[in-house]
């Protein structure tokens, strides 16, 4: 089936800080009702999240089948933006760009496989990683995907695309979780506390010293002070201890005259 034409698209930023189609250049084919579109950052996310999985059987760049990309033509009013087709490989552009999913059919079309292909891989590797006590399934994984939709649903939220495929490509059971290989990291808890702190650099400059950090030439002279003070204290001692036993020789000898 051919892809439906489309030239150009308009965009806004929703409270919710995704992108959200306004209007198309084919309204024949696309229906705009909460219809999201991924912007950059979030695609570039998505691409880290789908490199893992190229030992798994998906090959990323399946990607470019699945979705219409955009570039960013020119701002408007309302933050709002005109978008047009990128003319270039996804992989091979250095601008900015915007994915929007190919819904044109959602149950056979091209992101719907890409859906399909992205969850068997996820899957595959959870299985490898992870030693359940029986294997986990592709429909296990997509009634917990189903579940979190609808929940989202009935709370009046539209399930953006990013979410979508985030959803999957970092799903894991409940009860479960990836391990994080310690090897890997090449540091221990204790090490990566310790990495938290900053090294400082030693100084090799002498610090000038000014009258308010004479602290040991203050104690030395106090020191020295206190000292010359015992001795004259001592001198004065023996001086008084001299005068009492010449007043003693005195006094003696005038009692014996009496």
């Amino acid at each position: 089936m051919p892809r439906a034409k489309l030239d150009w698209c308009i965009v806004r930023l929703g409270e919710d800080l995704n992108w959200w189609v306004e209007e198309t250049s084919d309204d024949i084919h696309w229906d705009v009702d909460s219809l999201g579109i991924i912007d950059p950052r979030q695609l570039g996310h998505l691409m880290d999240l789908l490199e893992p999985l190229r030992e798994y059987g998906y090959e990323p760049e399946n990607i470019e089948s699945a979705f219409y990309t955009f570039r960013i033509e020119k701002e408007l009013k309302g933050q709002k933006v005109r978008l047009a087709r990128l003319g270039e490989s996804l992989f091979e552009t250095e601008e900015q760009s915007f994915a929007l999913p190919d819904m044109t059919d959602e149950e056979k079309g091209a992101y719907a496989d890409f859906l399909d292909q992205i969850s068997k891989a996820r899957v595959k590797m959870l299985n490898d990683l992870i030693e359940f006590d029986q294997s986990l399934t592709v429909d296990e994984l997509e009634e917990a995907i189903r579940e979190r939709q609808n929940a989202d649903y009935f709370e009046g939220r539209a399930v953006h695309p990013f979410n979508e495929i985030t959803s999957i490509l970092e799903y894991v059971p409940e009860g479960y979780e990836l391990d994080i290989d310690e090897d890997e990291s090449g540091t221990s808890d204790d090490e990566e506390g310790l990495e938290d702190i900053p090294d400082f650099e030693e100084d090799d400059e002498s610090i000038e010293e000014d009258e308010t950090m004479r602290w040991e030439d203050e104690d030395e002279e106090e020191e020295d002070d206190y000292d010359e003070d015992e001795e004259d204290s001592d001198e004065d001692e023996d001086s008084d201890d001299e005068d009492e036993e010449d007043e003693d020789e005195d006094i003696s000898p005038r009692g014996r005259r009496r």
